[in-house]
């Protein structure tokens, strides 16, 4: 319990206050305790639906947070969350309306406020730049990961080998990810497939400077992969990224729901504060090393996560899929990992040596593992 408490205290009292103020606000707009209870319903759907949709967002922040630097560490904990809440759940929004309908951000901030029916058409009608700058974004994000030939353990082999082999191709992802948008292109006609065209390769070349970005302000490259060892400012930077990306199918799934900006904002809010508890679990119980097949498994959900919203621009995916899909891959790599854990002990031991099986199938003995 002592555990739970230190790290999603703060959570728990931000959803609390949250709760409270939706209720507030349902019982001002009509003066009745069934408005109340009806907007904290609303809120609480809106917290367990961004939860759900970002627990491959809390594992991947903590593979990055991880080896972060201290003092950058507390400033995506600190000056993250207030971007995250507030940045990505009520400004981006804000602005999406203000460039769709070409109105300044305070006549957008009217019509969020005074004609929300408008204000929801608007924000779903950029669904499908939305999903194109998002959806490639969060695909690089993961097959960065896995077109990898120096990856220590592999979960899925038949999988994960080849695509470490087609990482000695340069620039392997951004070719696959471009040759993909290519493609997705068609399913769409007209003004849409320049919109989404656009978005794409918009996701993709920001993927490609953030990466600039990181090496430029960090330096440190890792020898072993030859990737950016994200430790200062470009960690902070990549992740700021990374978490506005995951909050896109957050903001318009949210519509579904309700198109109460204020609403939306807070039941987004408690999701967003439950992903940096989970996050700070993570860094702080070591469960990365303890559970080695769920940072892979958040990988897969990230790229699962980014096709659904690749292909939403045709077909139309219901949120609780969505969110099942990577909380099921996850539940499935933390299972496995366990597994692992419990059949081959020996590797987990502190200060001892196991055997690591590399992507091309050679196994390395004495690889020291703590």
């Amino acid at each position: 319990m002592k555990y739970l408490w230190d790290n999603f205290a703060f959570s728990l009292i931000f959803t609390l206050a949250a709760l409270i103020l939706a209720g507030w606000l349902g019982y001002s707009g009509g003066g009745l305790w069934a408005g109340a209870f009806s907007m904290i319903f609303l809120a609480g759907v809106l917290g367990v639906m961004e939860t759900s949709l970002s627990l491959d967002n809390a594992v991947v922040n903590a593979s990055v947070l991880k080896d972060m630097d201290p003092v950058w560490q507390q400033r995506f904990l600190t000056w993250g969350i207030l971007i995250a809440v507030f940045g990505m759940r009520i400004v981006f929004p804000v602005l999406i309306v203000a460039f769709a309908a070409w109105v300044s951000p305070w006549e957008a901030v009217t019509i969020a406020i005074s004609d929300r029916e408008l204000y929801e058409e608007t924000v779903t009608n950029a669904h499908i730049g939305i999903s194109g700058f998002g959806g490639v974004f969060l695909l690089l994000v993961g097959l960065t990961f896995f077109f990898d030939d120096d990856r220590e353990h592999l979960w899925i082999a038949p999988i994960e080998r080849p695509l470490a082999w087609l990482a000695k191709i340069p620039l392997a992802p951004y070719l696959f990810t471009a040759i993909a948008v290519g493609a997705l292109c068609l399913m769409v006609e007209g003004a849409d497939r320049t919109t989404f065209l656009i978005a794409g390769f918009s996701g993709l070349a920001t993927f490609f400077a953030v990466e600039l970005i990181g090496k430029f302000l960090d330096g440190d490259v890792d020898e072993a992969t030859g990737q950016v060892a994200r430790s200062g400012a470009g960690g902070f930077i990549y992740l700021e990224f990374l978490d506005a990306s995951f909050s896109f199918d957050g903001v318009i799934g949210a519509f579904a729901i309700t198109n109460d900006i204020l609403l939306i904002a807070l039941g987004l809010g408690i999701g967003a504060m439950f992903v940096r508890s989970m996050t700070i679990a993570l860094v702080k119980g070591g469960t990365l090393t303890q559970f080695r097949f769920l940072e892979p498994g958040a990988f897969y959900a990230i790229i699962a996560l980014a096709c659904i919203m690749l292909a939403s621009i045709r077909f139309h995916v219901p949120e609780v899929i969505t969110g099942l899909l990577g909380a099921t891959i996850i539940g499935i790599a933390l299972w496995h990992s366990i597994r692992h854990q419990k059949r081959f002990p020996e590797e987990y031991a502190e200060d001892g040596d196991a055997e690591a099986i590399l992507p091309n199938g050679a196994v390395v003995k004495d690889i020291h593992t703590q």
